[in-house]
């Protein structure tokens, strides 16, 4: 099986080629402000960007003939199961429309569709950040006006989690695992017999506090800060995502450069213990969904690579079960296995309603 992988970010577009499992090309095309400025919104850039993937395409001597599928990323579409969905006409108008919110994953299904379609092969998207599986019991918050919501990295958990079972041959949908997500923002999911019963809103900043962002506050704090005129609401909402975290106690947002730093400032290598520390946390309040019964906790994400942090998360958390390191997002090959799991018949692609 040939797949190509189109992956859009906000200034750049990732592409891959896979064949079977075996990743034979990986491309980063960068888009200067200046050439997305023009568009007024982020999906009118579909026929710009898909443009320069057939360029490179070309240049590297690939057809798009040959490819058995195109998969993109997910984007902000209505919540919805995980799984690998087939690209259809009501997943392209909300995708177009943005129902969620215009984010540049809005384009990952589009431009595969279009490519699709001049080869009549089948596109995909793959466990887009609105995986909503959570139990009723898991969306109280404590106040209806603030139900708990499902936001998460649901591409790299999910992918993570075959991953294991594959290792382990077993199937995903026989196990309890709670899988950990450190980037620039940390998501903590129990995924119970193939579905995330419960997890932290990453993008608000739910949970853990993470590089950029705060993480849960106390809340009567949170609430005078608010209305005590210091800040805008604006400027509320950029301190919880972005200028939170490491960022708003040291002015760095990278753990390797930070590390280097504590072994020299006692200050900075309490904060990274903290961070360990509120992850541990996470963890082990998601065993209780499964009444403890987790096969496996499974820590990935561009902080995985730390072995300080993954050891010291390790030693609070081990009681509970196992701990499996799998460092880096690997976003590309995630879409990938997640549309040769359906091309062979492994499962069934997801119709989106």
């Amino acid at each position: 099986m040939k797949l190509l992988i189109i992956n859009p970010g906000s200034t750049s577009t990732k592409i891959g080629i896979y064949e079977d499992e075996r990743e034979v090309l990986e491309e980063v095309l960068r888009h200067k402000a200046e050439e997305l400025k023009e568009f007024d919104q982020i999906t009118d850039q579909y026929d710009f960007r898909k443009n320069i993937i057939l360029g490179v395409l070309e240049s590297q001597g690939y057809k798009v003939e040959d490819f058995d599928g195109i998969v993109g990323c997910g984007g902000l579409v209505k919540p919805i199961i995980g799984g690998t969905y087939i690209v259809n006409e009501r997943l392209i108008q909300d995708l177009q429309v943005g129902v969620l919110g215009q984010h540049a994953s809005n384009l990952g299904g589009l431009i595969a569709n279009e490519i699709a379609k001049e080869i009549n092969k089948p596109a995909f998207i793959v466990d887009p950040v609105v995986v909503d599986e959570m139990k009723e019991i898991s969306r109280i918050s404590g106040h209806p006006k603030l139900p708990r919501r499902s936001v998460f990295h649901a591409l790299n958990q999910k992918a993570t989690a075959h991953k294991y079972a594959r290792e382990i041959g077993k199937k995903y949908e026989e196990l309890n695992l709670i899988v950990t997500h450190m980037g620039g923002g940390i998501s903590v999911g129990i995924h119970e017999k193939g579905r995330v019963v419960d997890t932290n809103n990453a993008l608000d900043g739910e949970g853990p506090f993470t590089p950029e962002r705060t993480g849960g506050l106390p809340a009567g704090a949170l609430a005078s800060l608010c209305f005590s005129g210091e800040m805008t609401l604006a400027e509320v909402k950029s301190m919880l995502v972005g200028k939170g975290g490491m960022v708003a106690y040291t002015g760095i947002n990278d753990l390797k450069e930070l590390q280097e730093q504590g072994k020299d400032d006692p200050q900075i290598q309490l904060l990274i213990d903290a961070l360990a520390y509120q992850v541990s946390k996470e963890i082990a309040a998601m065993s209780v969904a499964v009444q403890g019964q987790v096969d496996a906790i499974l820590l990935t994400g561009g902080i995985a690579y730390s072995k300080y942090i993954t050891g010291e998360i390790t030693k609070r958390v081990s009681f509970i079960s196992q701990v499996k390191v799998f460092p880096g997002e690997n976003e590309l090959e995630a879409l990938a296995m997640g549309a040769l799991r359906v091309l062979r018949g492994e499962e069934e692609a997801k119709v989106y309603q």
